[in-house]
């Protein structure tokens, strides 16, 4: 089969650096346990498990709310960062603290604590649950408001002054169309986007791809919002299918088609995605040879 491995891949800085961090933080004060998942991605957890690092996070629970189960020990700040609360909370306890934030999301906390301080408001676009919006909107919850949609600024008092920014891992697209909206709606917006680098250029490269692909893999995460974002934007032309790993690949996919394309979340291990584009690439309908998969290494998870 014909595979269009989709560039780039692997992780972005900001999962690199959460990784790393984690990695290092063995040999600091046990128990050492990370406040939600590190990164979206259900393997690198369960890597981080092997090494005895264990991850605290339940659906539903803020960050806040997760530091009530943890007494003693590290606790580790995931990439998608925390507001202050979640700091002084945690150091209050007598908690030894590792920030693992994405410096991207550092950034845009940055931005929107400068912006309060001039006198704006602040019109978050974001995923409601999100940890990364959770972060951005504790900075000051009445005068930062969650946008997820249109309807969301339609309650907005036109006669104040806003600044716009969003979650990094949005769909660059989805956040031009409500700046457009916002910008037609109210008098007195700035707009300040914060889509990172590596989703940036990701989404991109999906939605230029080779008009002959037959069938889009996006490799991540159900949880990671940037990976969800990219099989969205696939949809728009192709048929699209999420999976976490070549576990989750059914063959029977494959049938009659000629050229796939592969992508993958910015927290996929890059691991995970050649396994798959290996697969693919070797894969021919009438050998049924090639339609054996290998096992996944957890061990090489965190390469």
């Amino acid at each position: 089969m014909q595979v269009k491995a989709i560039t780039p891949r692997g992780y972005c800085k900001g999962v690199v650096r959460a990784i790393e961090m984690a990695k290092k933080a063995r040999d600091e004060k046990k128990p050492i346990v990370i406040l939600g998942m590190i990164v979206h991605n259900q393997y690198i957890v369960d890597a981080l498990k092997e090494m005895g690092i264990e991850t605290i996070d339940h659906p539903g629970k803020t960050r806040l709310e997760l530091l009530d189960e943890i007494e003693e020990g590290t606790v580790i700040i995931t990439a998608h960062g925390a507001s202050d609360q979640v700091f002084e909370k945690a150091r209050r306890k007598g908690l030894h603290v590792i920030d693992a934030s994405c410096l991207d999301v550092i950034k845009t906390h940055n931005v929107i604590k400068t912006r309060l301080r001039e006198g704006f408001e602040v019109l978050y676009f974001g995923k409601a649950g999100h940890p990364e919006a959770e972060g951005a909107v504790s900075i000051d919850t009445e005068r930062v408001h969650l946008i997820t949609s249109k309807e969301d600024l339609d309650g907005m008092d036109a006669d104040r002054s806003y600044v716009i920014t969003n979650q990094t891992t949005m769909s660059l697209y989805d956040v031009q169309e409500l700046c457009e909206y916002a910008e037609g709606l109210l008098p007195r917006v700035l707009v300040e986007k914060e889509t990172c680098t590596a989703t940036k250029i990701r989404q991109e490269a999906i939605k230029n791809m080779d008009e002959d692909v037959d069938i889009v893999f996006i490799v991540g995460d159900p949880h990671s919002n940037n990976t969800q974002k990219l099989a969205a934007i696939a949809r728009e032309k192709r048929e699209v299918h999420m999976i976490e790993s070549l576990d989750d690949l059914d063959v029977e996919l494959l049938r009659g088609k000629r050229k796939a394309a592969v992508s993958s979340g910015a927290s996929t291990p890059t691991y995970l995605t050649n396994q798959v584009i290996a697969f693919l690439e070797q894969f021919e309908e009438d050998d049924p040879a090639t339609c054996q998969k290998p096992a996944t290494d957890l061990t090489k998870i965190l390469d």
